[in-house]
């Protein structure tokens, strides 16, 4: 297909690389994002073996292992602190680690360095407010009072997407699960080569992020979605932490900076049907949003990336691009949907639970097929 206008509704990850994998095609990207502050909570991020391989796809494997720390392996916990397993991560990117914790700041810098680099036109602090597909082209007015005329509109615009409440008004909401998720940075212990996750009613995490850091991630039952205050919202992680394992309770005590902790209630949502409406279609958590059990979101959107901009490079029209890349991704990501909902699930009383050293292990073999 010939280079086209392109608008990608997002900054964020899933924004940032539809960018980077549409831009060696030629195509004119414009790159919006509400943010002003073009900015990204301080805590980390989990990218397993799957990801890896994308980003080494993307051709920003050595910039993003720099901004970052690898590791190879899962070590799986009771909720006693008792280790029952250490499970191998496959490599799926020869010559670099098979997982990888970075911290968000850090790969934000690393994808919007590279989009700006590549030349595409980021627009901060705007929003879509109208878009017209008149099965020629996009008219899209924005925010700031001007306009543009697209070929394709990518809407890589979060859980919350509005380019999916005006394409498809009447598809799937996301959905409260009755969890939520603490994260705060902690300094790494020395010795810690791996990601580590405990099971029990209150799901826990530690990843490390570089050298020096590591975060934690704790799933806690949340009944009513209640609010916090950022006041005390330290002492409030230290709490839901008191019953956790020995070595989770020592780790609490170094919970005091109250805007050091990200708080997030867990919602899920999946598009069964059609991801796109003419020239306008969704990537990332607009189409496929997961809890966080399985440490994927960010991957899938990162593939999702890279499946768009492979089927558009085939595809003789954009509608044939979207239809072709949502046959390929929907059972993978439908299976991290489903599979992390089963996890949270389990931890709330709602389910069987899940041994996470099995979740994991097949996580790990169904990621590393081709995507």
């Amino acid at each position: 297909m010939p280079p086209l206008d392109i608008l990608i509704v997002g900054g964020g990850i899933g924004g940032l690389t539809a960018a980077i994998a549409l831009a060696p095609q030629g195509h004119r990207l414009t790159v919006i994002e509400r943010d002003p502050s073009w900015s990204v909570y301080g805590v980390g991020i989990i990218q397993q073996a799957n990801v890896v391989r994308a980003v080494a796809q993307l051709g920003i494997l050595d910039e993003y292992i720099a901004a970052g720390v690898g590791f190879d392996a899962v070590e799986i916990f009771a909720p006693d602190g008792t280790k029952v397993a250490r499970v191998p991560a496959p490599k799926l990117a020869e010559g670099y680690p098979a997982n990888v914790g970075i911290g968000r700041p850090a790969l934000h810098k690393v994808l919007g360095d590279r989009v700006l680099d590549n030349g595409a036109d980021v627009r901060l602090g705007v929003t879509v407010q109208t878009m017209v597909d008149d099965g020629e082209r996009v008219a899209v007015a924005f925010s700031d009072g001007t306009s543009g005329i697209y070929d394709m509109v990518i809407g890589a615009d979060g859980v919350y997407s509005q380019t999916r409440a005006a394409i498809l008004p009447d598809t799937e909401a996301p959905e409260y699960t009755g969890q939520a998720v603490w994260r705060y940075n902690f300094p790494r212990p020395a010795g810690m080569d791996a990601l580590q996750v405990y099971n029990g009613r209150t799901g826990l995490g530690l990843v490390p992020i570089s050298e020096a850091l590591m975060y934690m991630f704790a799933t806690t039952p949340e009944p009513g979605n209640p609010w916090y205050p950022r006041e005390g919202l330290a002492a409030a992680m230290r709490a839901k932490l008191a019953e956790c394992a020995p070595a989770i309770r020592d780790l609490a005590v170094q919970i005091t900076d109250d805007d050091g902790v990200v708080y997030r209630p867990l919602e899920a949502m999946l598009v069964k049907g059609p991801w796109h409406k003419g020239r306008i279609g969704l990537l990332g958590d607009a189409a496929h949003a997961t809890t966080p059990h399985l440490g994927q979101g960010a991957g899938m959107a990162i593939e999702d990336s890279l499946v768009l901009a492979d089927e558009l490079a085939k595809a003789d029209s954009v509608d044939a691009a979207f239809t072709a890349y949502r046959a390929r991704r929907y059972e993978r990501c439908a299976y991290i949907v489903n599979a992390s909902l089963a996890i949270c699930m389990g931890q709330l009383g709602k389910g069987p639970a899940i041994d996470n050293h099995k979740a994991t292990a097949e996580m790990f073999a169904v990621t590393a097929q081709p995507i």
